[in-house]
C-alpha cells in the first residue's frame, strides 16, 4: 500500500480537491494524508492570537470570513444538496468549537486544538466528495492513532498498533483519508507534530504499515537543483538518497522538512516528491540508493549568525572548546556549522535570541566577533574525496565572493559555505553556471 500526502495548496479550493480526487482514484488501495486548506491555518493562528489578547470582535471577524470561504468551497464542490448540507453542518460545528474558546482562559494547548480544526475540515470535505462520487472511502481520524511521547517524539509502537487495527477493521475500503500534522500527546490532549507537519505524518504512517512508497504531493515538480526563485532554468533532480535530501531540506529546500523522512529511511521506504498541478511529471525519488560521482543540487539557508571565537589562551585548548560548546548548549542554541584551528573556533547559528548572553560568558576566555544577516550555501551530492575536482569547481565558482567559513569532511554529501546575505543570489547563480552547465547535465539523474 502507498501513502500519499497533499499539502494545503493542493487542496486549496474546490477545483483542487477535485484534482486530488482524480489523482488518488486509480483503483489501488492507499492512505491519503491531507493538510488544512491553504489559508486556513493562518486564519486559525490569527483567531488564537485574538483570544489570547482578549479581542473577540476581531476574532469573530476573521472566523466569519473563514466560514464564508468554506461556504463558497462547499457550494462549488458538491452536486447534491444532501452532501452540501452534510459538509456545511460539519464545518459550522468546527467553527462553533473554535468560538467556544473565546470566553475562557486561553492556553497553548487551546491554540493547538484550534489549529487542528483545519485538517479536520479538509479531510471531512474530501471524504464527503469521494462518497458522493461512489468511492469506497473511510475517514481514519489521526487523533485515534497518532500520538507523541512525553519527549515530543512519535510513539511508534502505539501508532503502528492502533493504525493497523483501524485498517483491519476497514479493510474493504479503497481509500483511507486521514489528517496530517495533528496528534495527541502523552496526556491525551490534542497536539501537533511540529517538525515537518503533514510530511512527517505521511512518513510515520508509511513506517507503521511498511508502505510500498510514500508520495509527497506539492505544487512543484520535485526538488530542484537550485532555488527557482532566484536562478533561471533550474531542473528537478530525479534521484536523491536520504542523506542528500535531508541536507538540502536542512539548508533551505522548502519542499521538504529535514526530519520528516527519517522514519522512511529507517524502514527503507522510498519517498517520491510529485507535483499535484502536473501529475504526469516524474518528480524526485528519494531512497537509500546513492548515485556515485554526482553533484546534485545547491540550497541556501537564510538568517544565519556567524560567531568567531578567538582564544585568549587562558586555559588549555580541550577545556576551551568544552566551555564554548557547553555555553551554546546551556542557552539551548544549536550550532549549524563548526570550523576549528589552534587558536579558536568559528560557528554558525540560526537562532540568535541568546547571543548576547553567550557572548557575555565566552568573552572571559576569547575575543568574539558576531556577524548577522549571513547565509549558508550548501552544495550536495556524492562529494567523497576520491571525486577529485569537485571542491575546486565549487571554490572557483565563488572566486569573486567573500566566504567566511567552509565546512567539508563532517559529511561526504555536502560542502557548506558561509557568506553575507547580499551575496546569496550571486553565489547561487555562479554555482549553477559552474556545476550544472550543459556539459554537466548528466549530473541530474534520470532514475525514477
Amino acid at each position: 500500500m502507498k501513502v500519499l500526502k497533499f499539502g494545503g495548496t493542493s487542496v486549496g479550493s474546490a477545483q483542487r480537491i477535485k484534482n486530488v480526487a482524480s489523482i488518488i482514484c486509480d483503483q489501488e488501495q492507499k492512505i491519503v494524508v491531507l493538510s488544512a486548506m491553504a489559508g486556513t491555518t493562518n486564519s486559525l493562528v490569527e483567531i488564537s492570537e485574538c483570544f489570547h489578547k482578549k479581542d473577540p470582535e476581531k476574532a469573530n471577524a476573521v472566523l466569519s470570513s473563514l466560514e464564508q470561504a468554506y461556504v463558497n468551497h462547499i457550494e462549488e464542490l458538491y452536486r447534491s444538496d444532501v452532501y452540501k448540507e452534510k459538509a456545511m453542518q460539519y464545518m459550522l460545528e468546527r467553527s462553533q468549537h473554535v468560538w467556544s474558546f473565546s470566553n475562557m482562559p486561553f492556553s497553548m494547548f487551546d491554540e493547538k486544538e484550534i489549529l487542528a480544526q483545519g485538517e479536520l475540515i479538509s479531510t471531512f470535505l474530501m471524504t464527503c466528495y469521494l462518497e458522493e462520487q461512489g468511492v469506497k472511502v473511510v475517514l481514519l481520524p489521526a487523533l485515534n492513532f497518532m500520538r507523541i511521547t512525553m519527549d515530543n517524539e512519535p510513539d511508534m509502537e502505539y501508532i503502528a498498533k492502533h493504525l493497523n487495527t483501524l485498517l483491519e477493521q476497514n479493510k474493504e475500503a479503497e481509500i483511507y483519508i486521514t489528517q496530517g500534522f495533528i496528534c495527541r500527546n502523552a496526556y491525551g490532549s490534542i497536539d501537533n507534530l511540529e517538525r515537518g507537519g503533514s510530511d512527517y505524518t505521511a512518513s510515520l504512517i508509511g513506517a507503521a504499515i511498511q508502505a510500498e512508497e510514500i508520495q509527497i504531493w506539492t505544487d512543484i515538480d520535485g526538488m530542484h537543483n537550485n532555488d527557482p526563485r532566484f536562478v533561471n532554468d533550474t531542473a528537478p533532480v530525479r534521484q536523491l538518497n536520504f542523506d542528500e535530501a535531508a541536507k538540502l531540506a536542512h539548508f533551505g529546500a522548502k519542499i521538504l522538512h529535514p526530519t520528516c523522512i527519517l522514519p522512511a529511511k529507517e524502514k527503507n521506504i522510498p519517498v517520491r516528491l510529485l507535483n499535484a498541478l502536473q501529475p504526469s511529471a516524474s518528480g524526485t525519488l528519494i531512497s537509500n540508493t546513492a548515485e556515485k560521482g554526482a553533484i546534485k543540487a545547491v540550497a541556501a539557508k537564510d538568517n544565519i549568525t556567524y560567531v568567531k571565537i578567538k582564544s585568549l589562551h587562558m586555559i588549555p585548548t580541550p577545556h576551551f572548546l568544552s566551555i564554548v560548546f557547553d555555553t551554546f548548549y546551556n542557552y539551548n542554541t544549536p550550532v549549524d556549522m563548526v570550523t576549528t584551528s589552534d587558536i579558536g573556533v568559528s560557528v554558525t547559528i540560526d537562532d540568535d535570541k541568546h547571543i548576547d548572553e553567550i557572548v557575555g560568558v565566552l568573552r572571559k576566555y576569547a575575543t568574539i566577533t558576531v556577524e548577522k544577516n549571513m547565509v549558508i550555501v550548501c552544495v550536495v551530492g556524492d562529494l567523497e574525496w576520491q571525486n577529485v575536482g569537485f571542491e575546486a569547481r565549487i571554490i572557483n565558482a565563488l572566486k569573486d565572493i567573500p566566504v567566511r567559513m567552509i565546512s567539508y569532511g563532517g559529511s561526504s554529501s555536502n560542502v557548506s559555505l558561509v557568506m553575507k546575505a547580499e551575496d546569496k543570489v550571486h553565489a547561487l547563480k555562479a554555482l549553477s553556471e559552474h556545476l550544472f552547465s550543459v556539459s554537466d547535465k548528466p549530473v541530474l539523474s534520470s532514475v525514477s
